[in-house]
C-alpha cells in the first residue's frame, strides 16, 4: 500500500507507474480513489495515473483533527514533492475539484491542466449549508440510518435502480463512518471560503469541465458559471442521465473527451 508522510498525515495514493505525463486525480465526497478506476484503466497505457484518497476517506490515516481544503492543497503538494512530480495534470471531482482549483490558484507554476468534474463556482446558500449542518449533526448524535443513507446514493450516484451496483459498494463504506468522522469531513465542505470572481480568473491553465446533467446536488447551470469565468476553457462535456458520480457512472461517455484534452494539454 503505497503512502507519504506529510503534513502529520498518512497519504494513501495508488500509482500506476510510466514515465507518461502524470495526472492525479482527486476523489468527490464520501468517495475514495477507486472512483476513478475506470479512467486509470483507460489512461495508464499513456499517462502515469496517480490517485488519491484525501484526509479522512479510503486507506489515509488521517489525524482526526479539523482541516479545511487548503489542509487538502498542502497535501498534494506534498505528495507531488515526495514522488518529484513538478507540473501534473489535476483531475477533481467535487470536494476534489474545488481543491483543485484552489491549487491551481495558490500554486500556479505546479499545475499543467485542469478538469473539472460536479462542481460549481462557490454559492453562499443559506439553504444548501444548513441542510448539510442538519444532516452532519444528525449523524453525529445518532450515526447513519437508512433514509439518510438512500438520500446520499440517490443524490450522489443515482437512482438505485439504474446504479445498483454502485450503492451495494458504497453503502457499508458510508455506513461504517462515525459521527466524529462525519462531523469533520463535512465541515471541510462547508466552512470553505468562497473563491471571487477575481480569483477564479486568475487560473490560466486549460481547463475542461464534465458534468451530469442529472446532478440535482449541483446543477449544471453552476458549473457553467464557473466555467465561463476561466480564461482557458477548452470544453464543456455534459452527459445525460449522470447524477453526481459521472466519473463512475459513465465512464464510457467521458473518457473519449477526457482523452482528447489530455492529449492536447497534459
Amino acid at each position: 500500500m503505497p503512502t507519504v508522510n506529510v503534513n502529520n498525515q498518512v497519504i494513501h495514493y495508488e500509482d500506476s507507474g510510466g514515465d507518461g505525463p502524470a495526472l492525479i486525480f482527486l476523489h468527490g465526497f464520501l468517495f475514495d480513489q477507486s472512483m476513478f478506476d475506470a479512467q486509470v484503466e483507460a489512461l495508464q497505457d499513456a499517462y502515469r495515473c496517480i490517485s488519491v484518497d484525501t484526509r479522512g476517506f479510503g486507506q489515509t490515516e488521517w489525524d482526526g483533527k479539523a482541516f479545511d481544503l487548503y489542509d487538502i492543497v498542502a497535501d498534494v503538494i506534498g505528495l507531488m514533492d515526495e514522488l518529484g512530480l513538478e507540473k501534473p495534470t489535476i483531475i477533481g471531482m467535487s470536494q476534489g475539484a474545488y481543491a483543485s482549483v484552489r491549487l491551481a490558484i495558490k500554486h500556479p507554476d505546479r499545475v499543467k491542466a485542469l478538469v473539472l468534474m460536479s462542481t460549481r463556482k462557490d454559492i453562499q446558500s443559506q439553504e444548501f449549508n444548513e441542510n448539510y449542518k442538519t444532516l452532519r449533526d444528525a449523524w453525529r448524535e445518532h450515526g447513519a440510518n437508512e433514509e439518510m443513507m438512500n438520500s446520499l446514493m440517490f443524490l450522489l450516484i443515482g437512482p438505485q435502480e439504474n446504479f445498483g451496483d454502485h450503492w451495494r459498494n458504497w453503502r457499508p463504506k458510508w455506513s461504517a463512518f462515525s459521527g466524529e468522522h462525519m462531523y469533520h469531513t463535512m465541515n471541510a465542505l462547508l466552512a470553505r471560503v468562497p473563491l471571487t470572481d477575481d480569483e477564479i480568473r486568475q487560473i490560466e491553465v486549460p481547463v475542461l469541465s464534465i458534468h451530469g446533467l442529472a446532478d440535482l446536488g449541483t446543477p449544471v447551470a453552476l458549473a457553467d458559471q464557473l466555467y465561463e469565468l476561466l480564461p482557458n476553457g477548452k470544453g464543456k462535456v455534459r452527459v445525460a442521465g449522470a447524477a453526481h458520480a459521472v466519473s463512475m457512472t459513465h465512464p464510457d461517455e467521458i473518457i473519449e473527451p477526457l482523452r482528447a484534452f489530455l492529449d492536447e494539454y497534459a
